[in-house]
């Protein structure tokens, strides 16, 4: 189907739907195939209604997995965008319109960090708390799964520092060097981990009350894993600087509301999971530059490979350290290529 073409079905979509004679705005893009258009009118009392429209092309995207956590998360009492309309061959939907005061921009806006954040481990807690949390039919982020990801990182940014492709041997002392990282993994009881849960994917909603006041956006990869993923999506955020004290403070906050957790344990989980994100981040962004021209995310490499080095210091991370440094002895030094700087 040609842009045309797709442009078409989406207005069908948008009539279908009886949305046809509002204004469309469309959104800023992210890093996927998906865009979003805000659809607004003016009832006869002079209110004014909107909705948002997803626009997810297959084969590059699939409704499917948005639906089904969208609907558990909002059966659990959290608030995901609610479902107005579907079309799940076309990859359309019509969805409820949180608003625009995501974390980021209240953020931005000058808002205290420690009520956001607040609300948002407050908001974990309520989902890892819920009897429910993982009863959906999603699969799970197991040690198959976090391997696939962490290879991101010998597949897109090694080679940009080495000035060549991993061999076959270092891909295979790459992966064994994970094994027995993720080896060392507490298991603690599985739970829905949303994976993008951070500042710019959290809405404050003012009119709710409780776990609700805190919007949930962009959450259909989603699998069942480690209640501290999110925990670590939060408080080692690749766009933006978070001290040292807030991350303890926050931490303290989510241990003392889960006692159902062994702190040791979970922070061990926390360590190694948060290592794992920041080799797939630094991977994924080294690969939207190279792969997709996508230059905007290459200023957040410096933040996440200055995360990924403090935790590579921990005696658990001890294999990747070691491997970095028997394979890959320049890694800190971000290549010219992938500096913001330096693009044209």
């Amino acid at each position: 189907m040609n842009t045309q073409q797709r442009a078409e079905a989406l207005q069908a979509f948008i009539v279908h739907a009886n949305w046809q004679n509002a204004q469309q705005h469309p959104l800023q893009a992210d890093a996927s195939f998906r865009r979003y258009i805000r659809l607004s009118r003016t009832l006869d009392d002079g209110s004014l209604q909107s909705v948002m429209v997803m626009d997810a092309p297959p084969p590059q995207e699939d409704v499917k997995p948005f639906i089904t956590v969208a609907e558990h998360l909002c059966a659990m009492g959290l608030s995901a965008p609610k479902i107005l309309q579907a079309d799940e061959t076309m990859g359309f939907l019509l969805l409820e319109d949180l608003g625009d005061a995501t974390f980021t921009q209240l953020l931005q806006q000058g808002m205290g960090e420690n009520t956001l954040y607040e609300a948002a481990i407050d908001t974990l807690t309520a989902l890892h708390h819920h009897s429910s949390n993982a009863s959906i039919s999603i699969d799970e982020y197991d040690h198959s799964a976090l391997m696939e990801e962490a290879l991101l990182f010998i597949d897109w940014y090694f080679p940009q520092v080495s000035g060549k492709k991993a061999s076959m041997d270092e891909q295979k002392s790459f992966i064994q060097a994970w094994l027995e990282v993720f080896n060392q993994l507490p298991v603690l009881p599985a739970t829905l981990v949303l994976r993008d849960f951070h500042v710019d994917n959290l809405m404050l909603l003012t009119d709710r009350e409780g776990a609700a006041r805190c919007g949930l956006l962009d959450f259909q990869d989603a699998l069942l894993g480690s209640p501290a993923y999110d925990v670590t999506s939060l408080l080692e955020d690749a766009r933006r600087d978070i001290s040292k004290s807030l991350r303890t403070q926050m931490l303290t906050r989510y241990l003392a509301a889960n006692p159902q957790y062994d702190p040791e344990a979970f922070m061990a989980s926390y360590r190694i999971l948060s290592a794992q994100r920041h080799c797939k981040i630094i991977g994924i962004f080294s690969r939207l530059y190279e792969r997709d021209n996508k230059a905007t995310y290459l200023p957040h490499i410096p933040r996440v490979m200055a995360l990924l080095q403090q935790h590579l210091q921990h005696p658990l991370l001890a294999p990747i350290a070691d491997w970095l440094t028997n394979h890959c002895p320049n890694y800190l030094n971000i290549p010219a290529s992938l500096c913001a700087d330096k693009v044209a």
